[in-house]
Order: structure tokens, then C-alpha cells, then sequence
């Protein structure tokens, strides 16, 4: 998995959204980079499905995939990477009070890194730097989050502020990593 293009920390935990996980590794991996899958504990994680169902006012989640984390947040150092995506699912409502992500969050953004979240995934961006003025976007029913911290949601499938990157669900992955690819590739020139 070594890569000449650089690391890009990829953080979930159990109830992390399966499509989510597998699709950003396999999509950076295919890009040339190192995806590092992060998490509260090194260990299998569970992740999830979340799907849209004509029936259901919400999305409906059943069991996912078994992911692997390659590492936890501890030690994590900001300066080995080049970017951060924070996946969605149930997984950020539990993240998001994780002192130590917290504080690598905080880090990347001060660093000026590239700072990409799914779905939920803005839960722990929204827990970690303040967002006010901020373009976002996010699955629509978290939308009152981003507003009450001051942020902008814009209903679109991916929205670039900068150096961040939002999409709503993983309906939006065309969309979000077409932004991601292109923001990568100018951030290595």
C-alpha cells in the first residue's frame, strides 16, 4: 500500500457507513494514494449500510461489512498527511467526543490540511472547529447542526470551502471525489 502521492486519514468506527469506508479506500488506493483507515480502537470494525427506502421518512440501516482499522487516533501526527475524510454513519455521533481526534481535527485545520467529511461525518467537524461563514453540505436531516453552529448548508451533492470538502451521502460520491481528486492533485503541486 505505499504510495508516492501521499496519506489520507480516513476516520470511522463501528456504524460507519460500509459503502462510505470501502469506497474511499479503494478510490484513493486507485488514485495512488495511502489511505489510512482510523478509528477509536485498531481492531475489525462493524460497519454499516445506510439506504433509502421509498417507505421510510429516514434512511434504514442494517448490518454492514467488517473493515479493518490501521490505526488508531493516538499518535497520529497531522504532518504525515496530506488530507482527512470523516465518513458517515452512526460513527461521528460517538467520534465527536473523542478528545484526541478532536484535537487532530483542530490540528489539520490549523495546518491548513485538507479537511473532507460525508454524510454525518460533519458531526465531528462541527465538534471540533468553529464553521461560522462557512459553505457545507451534509445529509440533509443534520443540516440544523451546520446551521446552529453558524455555518451556510447548501443543498448540493459536494461543496468546496477552500481547503474543505462536504457531500451529503454516498449517493454524492461522483460529485464529492471529482472535488477531492482535483483538490488533492493542486494541493501536491
Amino acid at each position: 500500500m505505499n504510495s508516492s502521492k501521499g496519506k489520507v486519514l480516513v476516520v470511522t468506527d463501528d456504524a460507519g457507513e460500509s459503502f462510505e469506508i470501502l469506497y474511499a479506500k479503494y478510490r484513493l488506493l486507485e488514485a495512488g494514494y495511502t489511505p489510512v483507515i482510523a478509528a477509536s480502537r485498531k481492531k475489525a470494525l462493524n460497519a454499516v449500510i445506510h439506504d433509502f427506502h421509498p417507505d421510510w421518512n429516514t434512511y434504514i440501516e442494517k448490518p454492514g461489512y467488517l473493515i479493518a482499522a490501521d490505526s488508531t487516533f493516538d499518535g497520529l501526527q497531522a504532518a504525515e498527511f496530506t488530507a482527512m475524510l470523516l465518513i458517515g454513519g452512526r460513527a461521528p455521533e460517538y467520534l465527536r467526543h473523542n478528545r484526541e481526534l478532536v484535537s487532530l481535527v483542530q490540528t489539520f485545520a490549523e495546518q491548513n490540511k485538507g479537511l473532507f467529511a460525508i454524510c454525518h461525518g460533519i458531526q465531528i467537524l462541527l465538534a471540533a472547529v468553529p464553521v461560522a461563514g462557512r459553505r457545507l453540505t451534509c445529509y440533509e436531516n443534520v443540516r440544523s447542526e451546520v446551521i446552529q453552529h453558524g455555518g451556510e448548508w447548501i443543498d448540493r451533492a459536494s461543496v468546496i470551502d477552500g481547503n474543505w470538502i462536504t457531500a451529503q451521502t454516498w449517493e454524492s460520491h461522483a460529485e464529492f471525489y471529482r472535488d477531492i481528486m482535483s483538490w488533492l492533485a493542486a494541493a501536491s503541486k
